[in-house]
């Protein structure tokens, strides 16, 4: 059943006071006269797109602007509604957001290069506040579950570019709930043989496996209360089809290399009983050597923290666990929009410009957001085709990331793939430039050889020692690249 603006105003109420919800009753109100007679490809009336972007909106627990500007995202592109009529009935912050995922003229471009001005303008939108690509993104997923009204080539088009790269922004602001959607819809018309595959031999496992943790969770229940732990939830996770695949493709379409198609996901209510219960499990049933990951020491690049472990279960079978707070299981879902729902901040805009544009950011945001503020500084760079602006976004910035460590600990995040002469710039233009080795976990390595998550990572540097031409070849990152050309022009 399509939403309706009581199943919206329903939801806002949930999170958010009954006075701030009149925005998005005059939203809609606004939106289904400016929209009225209008019909989608798929024969529905045009607001119930809207209503569907505004709904996601609402269940992310985003503010009243966001989920108005969400009713109203189509207004300036697709009716005879003027920016000054918008600023008048709704204000600047609204007009702001729903002017952020505007498309750019029809005219002025065509093809590739009109798709990567939308990028730049959106993602300049985004950098000044990041609720625009929440909309965009809630907008993206409405239309990828509609494309079957589309022609086929307009399918494959439009779920390519979800799939390279609305969905990976998605993943890289840590709304897993949102990508993984992305992904799965998108997976079927870019792949559809591969789709149906992996569709038609997961579902048995899938099956299987819920039935099997549905008789192992009371044994886990009582194992952790007799230990004092206390468990607020026990449910099983599935994994999604399109992230189910590429693993897959990691380990050379073996199934049976595969132990996370399920998973049992133990909700404790802070980060001691995450590491006690942990204990527990590890007690009753053996761990896989390897198997054990610890992101809540070391959160993954877009803030995801939780216990992951691995062990041969109840009858032999090898299980996986994830082991999380409550906090940790909404930001592992919805990312930033959790982020910002958890913070006490009146707003996102402000929230996110005082934590990660101007003041030193804490921690977990400065890992998940520092990055939109590169983005934007990035766009000021020269690209000699559109398609060399597309490989660098997916590389710099879409591409899955890597951890890896300095000798003194810190962390440096970097696209996977990335190799230690990436690993020098990262660090400082000089220590790039005069990069003469590399040692990993303490051995020396060739500088062309791809980093690893966690490995620790030192550059070996000399006085007089110059950039080389063929490291252009080799480098991933386009800041890498940037600062050896600038290094030539220069010399």
């Amino acid at each position: 059943m399509p939403s309706t603006i009581k199943d919206i105003l329903d939801e806002f109420k949930k999170h958010h006071s009954f006075d701030s919800a009149k925005v998005i009753e005059r939203a809609y109100q606004f939106a289904e006269k400016a929209h009225r007679g209008q019909k989608r490809k798929s024969g529905e009336d045009y607001i119930y797109h809207c209503l569907e972007t505004a709904m996601t909106l609402a269940k992310l627990k985003m503010d009243a602007e966001t989920i108005a500007a969400g009713l109203l995202h189509d207004v300036l592109d697709d009716t005879k509604t003027s920016s000054g009529q918008l600023r008048k009935k709704f204000g600047e912050n609204i007009l702001n957001l729903v002017k952020g995922i505007c498309k750019v003229g029809k005219i002025k471009y065509h093809g590739k290069e009109r798709m990567v001005e939308n990028l730049r303008k959106l993602f300049l939108a985004m950098a000044k506040d990041i609720r625009v690509i929440l909309i965009k993104l809630s907008d993206r997923l409405h239309n990828m579950e509609t494309l079957d009204a589309l022609p086929e080539e307009k399918q494959k088009r439009i779920a390519l570019e979800t799939l390279e790269i609305y969905a990976p922004i998605a993943n890289r602001l840590g709304i897993r709930e949102i990508g993984g959607d992305l992904e799965d819809l998108a997976f079927k018309y870019v792949y559809p043989k591969e789709y149906q595959e992996v569709v038609k031999r997961v579902k048995d496992r899938y099956i299987k496996g819920k039935e099997y943790l549905k008789k192992i969770t009371p044994i886990v229940k009582k194992n952790l209360t007799r230990k004092n732990v206390r468990v607020i939830e026990i449910h099983a996770r599935t994994k999604h089809y399109y992230s189910l695949y590429r693993k897959l493709l990691r380990y050379d379409m073996d199934w049976h290399k595969i132990y996370d198609i399920v998973a049992l996901r133990i909700i404790v209510p802070d980060i001691e009983s995450c590491y006690a219960a942990l204990g527990v499990i590890h007690k009753k049933w053996k761990p896989l050597i390897g198997r054990i990951k610890d992101y809540i020491a070391i959160s993954k690049p877009n803030g995801y923290q939780s216990l992951h472990t691995t062990v041969f279960c109840q009858g032999g079978k090898i299980t996986e666990f994830q082991i999380r707070t409550p906090q940790m299981h909404q930001e592992s879902e919805y990312g930033i929009a959790a982020h910002w729902y958890y913070s006490e901040e009146k707003g996102l805009k402000s929230y996110i410009k005082r934590k990660i544009l101007h003041q030193k950011p804490e921690r977990e945001f400065k890992k998940e957001l520092s990055w939109v503020k590169q983005l934007q500084e990035w766009q000021n760079e020269k690209f000699s085709s559109p398609e060399e602006f597309i490989d660098s976004l997916k590389i710099d910035f879409l591409k899955d990331r890597i951890f890896v460590f300095t000798p003194k600990g810190d962390i440096i995040d970097l696209p996977e793939g990335a190799i230690p002469i990436d690993f020098a710039y990262e660090i400082h233009t000089d220590v790039g430039n005069q990069c003469a080795g590399a040692k990993v976990d303490e051995k020396l390595v060739p500088l062309s050889r791809p980093l690893q998550n966690g490995e620790v990572v030192e550059i070996i540097t000399q006085k007089n020692k110059k950039p080389n031409r063929d490291w252009l070849q080799i480098v991933k990152t386009n800041a890498a690249k940037s600062k050896i050309k600038a290094w030539f022009k220069k010399n």
